[in-house]
Order: C-alpha cells, then structure tokens, then sequence
C-alpha cells in the first residue's frame, strides 16, 4: 500500500498465477453521506459518472473496455461506491485511464441525465414491483427513520424526478476527494509500476477532507402494509454491532448459527421441521458506528399466526443454549467464505478496499482468520443476549391481517428473554 502525495491510497495485491487485474477506485461515501433532499444521489453519481467526459462519450468508455475483452460495473451502498473493471493484465494502463477520465472529467451532460434518470426510475419500480427486495427499503426506513442511513439506495421518485446536474456535481466535487478514496487491483499487477501509473493519472485529483457522517440513531417501531400479495413478507430486526466492535465477528456468527444457512436453527426449524416458509434467513449488516440483525421471512398468510411466535422462540432459545458443533460450524463457514472469496480477483480487491476504508488498516487474512478461530460460544451467547435484549422494529408487507400486533410481539420476546 502506497499514499500518493495527495493522500490517495494505492493498494496492490499481486497472484502470479492469473493473467488478469480487477482493479478499480473505491469511495468511502455512500447513501449516508447524502443531503436527505436529494436521496439517491449517490447512486445516481454512479450511473453519471460512466456517461461521458470530456474528451471520451458513455459509448467511448463502453468500447474501449470491451474491445479489449474487460467488463466493468459499479455498485453503490450506505457507506461505500465502487466503480471496478476486470482486465487482461496487458490492458491495466488502458483500464486505469479510463477510471481516471471518469473521476476527473465527468461532465454528466444534460441529455444523459435525462436518460438515466428514466432509468433510475424503472430500477426504482422493478424494485417496489418486488416484495422481498422492497420490504429491506421500509425496514430501514424504519430502524433509522429521518436519517440518511435507513433511506432507500436507489432514492425516492419524486427526488430522482427532480434531481438536478447541480446537485450531482456537488456531490463529486464535495466528496470525490483522495482522503475518501481508494484505488486496488489484485492479480498480475506490479505495485510500482501501478502507483506511477496511478500518480501519473491520478495524482491531480484535488485534496479535500475526510467525509463525516451524522450518528446513527436507532429506533424501535414498526412499518405494515397490507397489500394482495400471494405472500406474507416479515422482517423483525435488533441494534446490532458496528463493524469496528470487539464483538463484531461475534455477531457475525451469531447470524450464521441463526439464519445463515440450511443447517441454521431458522432454517430447521420453520422450513425443514415446520414447513412453514421457504425462505427465511438472518443478517448481521455493520455500519461505522451501529448494526443490524434482523430476520426475513415470507410465509402464506395463514401460517403468520404460527410463524412469528416460533421464531420469538427460537430467538430466547439461542441466549440460553449454543453448542460448541454449531460455534465450529459457524467459524469455519466463515473461514471459508473468506478463503473462497481469494479465488476471485475481483473479490479480492473489493476486500482490500474496503477493509482499508472501513479499518484503516491492510486486511491481513491470517490475521483475521485467526480471530475468528478465537471465537466461543460464551462469547457469542453474550452478544446474542445484548442484540435481543434490544427493542425490535418490524416490517410488514402484503397480506397482514393474522399478523399480531407489534406490541404482541414485543411482549413475546420480553417474555422469551425473561425466562
């Protein structure tokens, strides 16, 4: 890892054995970073920034990338905006050039926004016409209500309708800045030749501070809509751990042993034993100052009287009791999915990335495995009780009339944690 002179970290990771580089800028602002009146600017920063700069068109940047066999993609999140292109190794000036024409020179042109806004908002509907992808947006909206952080990714409607070139500028020019970023590649990569190929390019990217984000605040409550739907979509969610937590890889496995797979409690419980769902699973999402560890669910309507009191019982359950099988289980899916996330390069520069933004530290895997070995079911039982002890938000979309009252369902865990 090498800081170029305005502060833009460089971050190599070199497999000989591939003939291919994933590489790409990674900007530590996300959703959270926005001006709640214009939700979906990030996102829509991201759209823009591949629709033409000064000296290259959104076809131009298109062809030049695929003409030389690469793909390219971006992504946007809470906390985080990638934008990342997977290349022969011969072709990394190329790829880097053309992300650096990308950060620098965008000039989002008045027609283009015009069109991807059209876009944006069709992404927008595709979403809402998906009841299992959209009930994530109202339980977020939920848990941090009137907050950047729980506003829905791809913005509001009506916001994104009205969004101006102006605003999205703003946004590039504010937060685009080298304290923010940070520019990986793994595979056949040499990391001088890539930091002056990156100073040469990159190195009059303006300095600018660090981006500072409002404190999370969460709050228990509750959103329902009633809606014909053929089924019943349920997420009961708790404050979780921030990613900067001692306890963080806990909870991670906390998560696994609940809902993290076919062999999970949820899992043999409510579909295997039961029948009562098909799909049901946890999380555990982690942001820079808080968390979350909540529950999907989508049922038929007649089985919600049945459902959620099982799965308040599965939730006093695993407080009282974990078992040492379930902990190695938990430990090494974990391991694991780290390991097999090396066999992609793509994976492997989003790893570095962003465990460099969020850490500010060089993910060392051995190091990070090794914590996970260290975890036991004293540990992870503790922080089960810490994140159910505490107050629940709820959402609740489709047909919800033999779903029982959040208050129902509060008393039933106070109950279940209790006993």
């Amino acid at each position: 890892m090498t800081t170029l002179s305005n502060g833009l970290r460089v971050i190599t990771d070199h497999v000989p054995s591939v003939g291919s580089v994933a590489l790409g800028v990674w900007v530590g602002v996300g959703t959270r970073h926005e001006d709640m009146a214009y939700n979906g600017a990030a996102h829509m920063v991201e759209h823009m920034l591949f629709k033409g700069t000064k000296t290259r068109t959104a076809l131009d940047i298109a062809q030049q990338i695929e003409n030389a066999g690469g793909a390219m993609n971006a992504y946007t999140s809470r906390e985080v905006t990638s934008y990342h292109m997977h290349m022969l190794a011969n072709d990394v000036s190329l790829a880097l050039n053309v992300l650096a024409d990308m950060m620098l020179n965008s000039t989002m042109p008045e027609e283009e926004i015009e069109r991807e806004r059209h876009v944006i908002l069709q992404e927008i509907g595709m979403c809402n016409d998906t009841p299992d992808d959209v009930i994530f947006d109202h339980y977020y909206e939920t848990a941090y209500p009137g907050q950047a952080l729980g506003a829905p990714i791809l913005g509001k409607a009506d916001i994104i309708a009205a969004m101006q070139r102006g605003t999205l500028m703003r946004y590039v020019d504010d937060l685009y800045t080298p304290a923010n970023m940070v520019l990986s590649a793994s595979g056949a990569v040499d990391h001088d030749a890539f930091v002056a190929m990156a100073q040469d390019l990159l190195g009059g990217l303006k300095a600018g501070n660090k981006s500072k984000t409002k404190a999370a605040n969460y709050q228990s409550g509750q959103y329902r809509a009633d809606k014909d739907l053929e089924q019943s979509h349920i997420i009961l969610g708790f404050q979780g751990l921030s990613r900067l937590d001692d306890d963080y890889y806990a909870a991670q496995a906390l998560s696994s042993i609940f809902g993290g797979g076919m062999s999970s409690r949820l899992f043999q419980e409510v579909r295997e034993k039961r029948g009562l769902v098909y799909s049901v699973f946890s999380f555990h999402s982690a942001y820079c100052d808080d968390g979350q560890l909540g529950i999907y669910a989508g049922t038929g309507p007649d089985d919600l009287p049945e459902l959620i009191p099982v799965i308040c019982d599965e939730v006093g359950k695993i407080c009282d009791d974990i078992t040492d099988e379930e902990v190695s289980r938990a430990k090494t899916q974990m391991k694991s999915g780290l390991i097999m996330g090396r066999e992609s390069m793509m994976s492997r520069a989003d790893q570095q990335a962003k465990f460099l933004i969020f850490r500010d530290t060089v993910l060392d895997v051995n190091a990070l495995t090794d914590k996970i070995e260290a975890l036991n079911k004293d540990q992870i039982r503790n922080v089960a009780r810490k994140i159910f002890a505490s107050a629940p938000s709820l959402a609740a979309l489709g047909p919800l009339g033999k779903l029982e009252t959040f208050e129902t369902i509060q008393s039933r865990l106070a109950q279940e944690m209790a006993a």
